[in-house]
């Protein structure tokens, strides 16, 4: 299964053929449509083939392909609109200072572009997810790099999007597909691959960023690395509602066996009877956890190492201790530890990194200076939570300071809610301050397009050589921006 590099090299050049039958914005659309259907007529063989590769189990694999069929179709209305072209034409001005020539911009596809696949999510962050639809709708063909957690799967996918694109006319090539770590690295380095798409794990990204930025023509990697996500409880939301905060961060924690990406990892929880209510409700809803299993035996084993290692730390305790819950599971728990050792650099800095699976660290701050200086150090997230009380949602106290502060250390910022849960909507945001993605745009929600364009402004050209999307008359009846003024 592992492709040479001469393999590699047929998949991009196959792809990057395969531009020009993108061109036509009524193909694209028609081809995402018809993709996404022919991924729900081949639902029970997809299904099955996850779930022998991951053993995430039918249910949920249904939803996530359901999700990854709507991403499709929701691109497709996007390329439809025609508004991420982002046309804008101005007319020349004599009278300005200084004098504006005839100005016409819009977006064009980057080129190929490589997407990675993620482990946790064999349908959603894989051969036919978010990035591939994105790019797909940009005009850029892709070439996937699967990932060997579901290789037969991927190889399945695949052949249902290049089934549909045949349907209108389109290079099968327009989607490639590659196995293995060596093809990876081959596809990041390869001098036709424009743009690319990761989702993984900080070590892995971080070097497929660095060989990204060290190509000769170095190029754009938007990659989702790793992330904390924090959650602060407010002492007041604590003496309110702290037993349901402490069954819904449970549940949140330990969904999926704790292997989402936006799982709360961090928790700031205030000390004192509220806190200790808070507590005692969170370990009785993780003890009840059915132990789970991990997407592979690397992982499991990552996970175990992690554990080990952060409960040999001086003062953290284990109300509920995380570990093998049997040959090939794990069992869901969470660490506890003041927050006062966590305010200054040192080796509790460890509570401070992500570690994939059922746990959470739970930091208890004694006053709100406490809480603001561990915050402060923080790395950046895919999501921020903070909990208020009734009256603080409604404006008093630290409610809007609080909100205020976390902004700065995410994409997604939460109120009175938990972060599990990625709605695929156009305000939706997936992405936020380094280690989280290595860039700040998002793989989730219609702005996700937007990373597989750059514009391009002709100047003084005459009408009869600009593309349809350019003119004066608008025959594609475009949303654009003439002279100042938005049209719909």
């Amino acid at each position: 299964m592992e492709a040479t590099a001469q393999e590699v090299d047929t998949a991009v050049r196959a792809a990057h053929d395969a531009r020009s039958a993108l061109t036509d914005r009524t193909v694209r659309a028609a081809f995402l449509r018809t993709a996404a259907d022919r991924l729900e007529a081949a639902k029970d063989q997809l299904v099955e083939a996850a779930d022998a590769e991951t053993a995430l189990g039918p249910v949920r694999l249904t939803g996530e392909l359901a999700r990854t069929c709507y991403q499709l179709r929701a691109f497709a209305d996007i390329v439809d609109e025609g508004a991420f072209l982002d046309v804008v034409i101005n007319h020349p001005d004599d009278t300005a200072t200084p004098p504006i020539p005839d100005l016409r911009r819009y977006k064009v596809p980057l080129g190929v572009v490589a997407v990675y696949s993620a482990s946790n999510f064999p349908f959603a962050f894989s051969v036919a997810g978010g990035d591939t639809a994105s790019a797909l709708a940009a005009g850029c063909p892709v070439v996937v790099k699967a990932h060997p957690d579901h290789p037969a799967l991927s190889e399945l996918v695949a052949k249902v999007l290049r089934t549909a694109a045949a349907e209108h006319g389109v290079p099968e090539g327009v989607v490639g597909l590659v196995h293995g770590f060596e093809a990876g690295v081959e596809l990041i380095r390869h001098p036709l691959v424009a743009a690319a798409g990761f989702t993984g794990s900080v070590r892995g990204g971080r070097a497929l960023f660095d060989a990204a930025a060290a190509r000769p023509v170095p190029i754009p990697f938007h990659g989702e690395l790793g992330s904390l996500n924090p959650v602060l409880i407010t002492e007041a939301a604590a003496a309110e509602r702290a037993e349901q905060i402490g069954g819904g961060l449970a549940g949140s924690m330990t969904l999926g066996v704790g292997q989402f990406c936006v799982k709360p990892g961090f928790v700031l929880a205030p000390q004192g009877a509220a806190g200790d209510r808070l507590l005692k409700s969170l370990t009785d809803a993780v003890s009840d956890t059915d132990a789970g299993v991990l997407l592979d035996h690397r992982m499991r084993d990552n996970f175990l190492a992690g554990i080990a290692e952060r409960t040999r730390l001086p003062g953290v305790e284990s109300p509920v201790t995380p570990g093998a819950g049997g040959e090939h599971t794990v069992s869901a728990g969470f660490l506890s530890v003041p927050a006062e050792k966590l305010a200054e650099e040192g080796e509790y800095d460890l509570l401070l990194e992500e570690c994939f699976g059922p746990v959470t660290v739970v930091a208890r701050y004694a006053d709100e200076a406490e809480a603001k200086a561990v915050l402060s150090r923080l790395p950046g997230n895919l999501t921020a939570t903070v909990h208020l009380s009734s009256e603080e949602a409604a404006g008093a106290g630290r409610g809007p300071e609080l909100l205020a502060e976390l902004t700065p250390l995410a994409g997604r910022v939460l109120v009175n809610s938990w972060p599990t849960g990625v709605a695929v909507a156009p305000a939706q945001h997936h992405g936020g301050p380094y280690p989280a993605t290595t860039s700040t745009s998002t793989s989730v929600g219609g702005t996700a397009i937007e990373r597989w364009l750059r514009p391009v402004a002709y100047q003084n050209a005459p009408e009869a050589l600009l593309p349809a999307e350019l003119r004066d008359d608008n025959p594609l009846g475009l949303p654009r921006r003439f002279n100042g003024r938005l049209e719909r």
